[in-house]
């Protein structure tokens, strides 16, 4: 990170090969977020900070862009890409919007909320994009930053986690570069993302039934109120064939084996603790990260990718993870963790 976050600058490129190109490091001024429209314009990949996380865009409609991203990232080509638009306008132009999805969209856009909806029929989010379906995932970020540069490019972007496919997601500009330096044309760097946990996805495919895909930086209970209703569970298969971004069953892990509901720390094992306990077996810990020590479920989703990548850090084989409450934003950063300590595809 510079002490002068509104300075651009080029970072060296780590990635394959000696003449991969260097990653810019944009500031969030104007004439960063200018140069980043006009990489996303031109077919550049740019990573630029949400709420929730940092997310890799593209143009949505660019299929070269879209499979230059695919191959950044090593993601596997069936899992579709979120489309981000600056306002609800331009993302209803992009689906179709039912009853359901237009009462979520009023109540939470600009916010930490995807819908799945049809995709509309002359809608520009390519079929890449959409990994080859008739739906499409459309959000619109709170983030003051994002929603500028999504108006300066003018087109819908494709921007899912700004990472290695299956790794933790980055909420620092820092860890974008940790991933993908020289892999990606630029870097915008707006700090920390607060929410610090990907969007909650929502299915309205079938009037009246809408359904949970994903627990995200918008609890379930939110989400319910509105609907005056439940949520519908998640569709059989979703990890083999996914409808939306985020389902795959091994996702969001770091390097070390994740032990979840631990009650004791193994020695040498690094702790993810949570509302300040000490388990037995912390004082041998190789590191320990307390995601709330007051508890609060916020604050643990916002530090939750941080953390692990700094316990990661530790060089432990394992991260011991206490047990979390299941209420509210806890449901995501269950599931999230849960995937993380899902058995992981060879290679």
């Amino acid at each position: 990170m510079t002490s002068d976050p509104s300075a651009s600058e080029t970072t060296t490129g780590s990635g394959p090969g000696a003449t991969a190109p260097a990653t810019q490091r944009l500031g969030p001024d104007g004439a960063g977020i200018a140069e980043a429209a006009r990489l996303l314009r031109t077919g550049g990949l740019v990573a630029f900070p949400t709420e929730t996380v940092y997310g890799l865009g593209v143009d949505a409609g660019d299929p070269a862009a879209v499979a230059a991203l695919y191959a950044a990232k090593g993601r596997p080509r069936f899992n579709p890409l979120i489309a981000h638009l600056p306002d609800g306008a331009a993302a209803r132009r992009e689906g179709v919007f039912g009853d359901d999805a237009l009462r979520l969209a009023a109540a939470f856009w600009p916010g930490p909320l995807t819908l799945v909806v049809p995709a509309a029929p002359d809608g520009r989010v390519c079929d890449l994009a959409r990994a080859g379906l008739d739906t499409v995932a459309l959000r619109v970020p709170a983030g003051a930053l994002a929603r500028d540069l999504l108006l300066r490019t003018g087109r819908p972007v494709a921007a899912p986690s700004a990472n290695r496919s299956g790794r933790v997601s980055p909420t620092e500009a820092a860890h974008v570069l940790g991933d993908l330096d020289g892999r990606i044309a630029a870097v915008l760097d707006g700090g920390a993302c607060p929410v610090g946990i990907e969007s909650t996805i929502v299915a309205c495919l079938v009037p009246g039934a809408p359904v949970l895909l994903r627990p995200g930086g918008l609890a379930r209970e939110a989400i319910e109120a509105v609907l005056g209703r439940p949520l519908g569970a998640p569709p059989q298969g979703a990890a083999d064939a996914p409808a939306a971004p985020g389902l795959l069953s091994s996702h969001y892990a770091p390097r070390a084996a994740i032990r979840l509901d631990a009650e004791a720390i193994r020695p040498g094992e690094a702790a993810l603790l949570f509302g300040g306990a000490a388990p037995p077996g912390l004082d041998g810990a190789a590191a320990r990260l307390d995601l709330s020590p007051s508890g609060d479920l916020a604050e643990a989703a916002a530090n939750l990718y941080a953390g692990l990548r700094r316990l990661d850090a530790s060089g432990a084989a394992v991260i011991a993870v206490m047990p979390l409450p299941a209420h509210g934003l806890g449901e995501a950063i269950l599931d999230r963790l849960r995937r993380a300590a899902a058995p992981r595809p060879a290679g």
